[in-house]
């Protein structure tokens, strides 16, 4: 029997959620999404040593701040990302940018400049942006331009029901930290039927297509390999490779958890959320209001740990 894995990848397009260039070779995902976090990671690496040394000396070259530099060491690793996955590679904006719709606008628009730059169409790139009002209003703009987004830190319904109205090109309901919330506040363990990230993730993905939105689905954050079993026939799932590798390794069937026709039938009513009803009902949610905040905190701290490591190797540069 096939493994678990490609019976995944026959049902839901799966995406390699690091920016380890090797894994992406070992577990061939079709598309692949990084963050701040991940892009760290990879660039503190030796392997990767010589994507950090042609943004240095290109910032060296042109006098640039840091933080430019820092979103062109993210393309960079984006741009040998594309090279190993047929589909899209996912680049984030600063995760500060997270409540500034003209900033955002303009570094999505300076991150598909850099792909350009190095041959790379706007068709392979989704460009990673926090779901906030602001985050929204900023892909909505985008999206008009023909810059696909990707509206990451997704926790509540009232957040993909915006994206949807907006027509961004795909969501990432996080459903390990939803998991994890509730884990913390309410002291109980969970199966992958009763995971209440799970259960979000099927009700953001049964509105989406009883209501005819274009936005692809793609769950992310997860903890174990029986939550993406459970979500198995989603649009697309983004994975770690420690859970890809669990996956290729199980020989075990796999059956289809997600279709349409069972979506339309368990779908929550259509929202047309302006801005006033849209922060009322993440308000209203704890668990999306404090993992929507503490994410773009870890994002943002995370980034600027990649702008202080451009900022060390600048020095040596000079």
């Amino acid at each position: 029997m096939k493994s678990k894995l490609d019976q995944l990848k026959s049902m839901t397009v799966v995406t390699a959620d690091t920016g380890d260039i090797e894994s992406i070779k070992a577990f061939a995902p079709t598309n692949c999404t990084t963050n701040p976090s991940l892009i760290l990671k990879a660039a503190s690496m030796d392997a990767y040593k010589e994507l950090v040394e042609e943004a240095i000396l290109w910032g060296v070259d042109r006098n640039i701040p840091t933080s430019r530099i820092a979103t062109r060491l993210s393309v960079n690793f984006g741009a040998e990302l594309t090279k190993l996955v047929p589909g899209r590679v996912s680049t984030e904006v600063d995760a500060e940018l997270s409540f500034d719709v003209d900033g955002t606008v303009e570094q999505a628009r300076t991150i598909i400049a850099d792909y350009h730059e190095r041959g790379i169409s706007r068709e392979r790139v989704l460009v990673k942006i926090a779901a906030t009002w602001e985050g929204i209003k900023a892909a909505s703009l985008l999206e008009k331009e023909d810059i696909a987004c990707n509206l990451t830190l997704v926790f509540a319904l009232a957040q993909a029901a915006a994206c949807a109205e907006a027509g961004v090109t795909l969501i990432s309901p996080f459903v390990g930290r939803i998991l994890d919330w509730y884990v913390k506040n309410e002291g109980k363990t969970f199966t992958p039927e009763t995971d209440p990230g799970v259960l979000s993730l099927k009700q953001i993905y049964a509105y989406c297509k009883a209501h005819g939105a274009k936005t692809i689905v793609m769950g992310a954050s997860f903890r174990s390999k029986g939550q993406i079993e459970a979500l198995a026939g989603c649009d697309s799932l983004t994975i770690a490779p420690s859970l890809l590798e669990e996956l290729a390794k199980d020989s075990g069937p796999l059956p289809r958890r997600l279709d349409l026709a069972s979506a339309a039938a368990h779908a929550p009513a259509q929202m047309f959320l302006d801005e006033k009803s849209f922060r009322l009902m993440l308000n209203e949610d704890p668990m999306a209001t404090e993992k929507l905040a503490e994410g773009i905190r870890i994002f943002s701290r995370d980034m600027q740990a990649l702008r202080e490591l451009v900022s060390q190797r600048l020095q040596m540069a000079a």
